[in-house]
């Protein structure tokens, strides 16, 4: 849990981007529901600024027990994992945090890596995914569902985008945890890239290629 303490509403903002909205005006400023969350899950908000769109985490619709112990801590996990890679070309900048229970991060929209059309990923995007996997490794964050396929996005101009790190773990680069766990920790991901990499053969293979 990151010890750093919460900035709310214009004061999370940078220099002519984007501000994270306050609580009261965030209802106002959905455009639509991304995905609705269960029990211990936010909900994802796609939310218009002046600065351009926002996509927004939000425990604040879940039970009492969760708004009061386990949201915080999640929102507060996760922020970390996002302040940690700060300013990775394949990951969305951070807003900032709207409270306790909530956060914006940039919107970067793109496909699914692998969505149900045949046409396997451009030429070269793997490498790409594998490259910018490997700076998160370097910057102490593992992903941990990378398997997923909305976690794995390509923007308009075919680049990889890495997104929702829920499930993230943040090392301190070069300290003990990091040396004796990340390392192995890392290896899921790659094995997450592996299956993306088989799965780009087949279609290849389908193809013709």
């Amino acid at each position: 849990m990151s010890d750093a303490p919460f900035e709310t509403g214009a004061r999370a903002a940078g220099t002519g981007a984007a501000s994270a909205p306050p609580r009261a005006g965030l209802a106002a400023a959905t455009e639509r529901v991304l995905n609705r969350g269960g029990w211990g899950n936010p909900d994802v908000l796609l939310v218009r600024q002046r600065g351009g769109p926002l996509v927004v985490k939000d425990w604040a619709r879940r039970g009492s027990w969760v708004r009061r112990w386990l949201g915080p801590w999640l929102c507060a996990r996760e922020l970390r994992a996002w302040r940690a890679l700060a300013g990775h070309p394949a990951v969305p900048r951070l807003v900032g945090p709207i409270d306790r229970l909530a956060f914006a991060v940039e919107y970067r929209p793109g496909d699914t890596l692998f969505t149900g059309r045949l046409q396997p990923a451009p030429e070269g995007f793997l490498g790409e995914l594998e490259a910018a996997v490997a700076e998160m490794h370097r910057r102490g964050v593992v992903h941990l569902d990378l398997r997923n396929r909305t976690n794995v996005l390509r923007d308009a101009g075919g680049r990889p985008v890495l997104i929702d790190f829920g499930s993230a773990l943040v090392f301190r680069p070069g300290g003990f945890a990091a040396r004796r766990l990340l390392p192995w920790l890392a290896a899921l991901d790659r094995r997450a890239l592996a299956k993306w990499r088989t799965k780009q053969r087949r279609r290849k293979r389908l193809l013709g290629a």
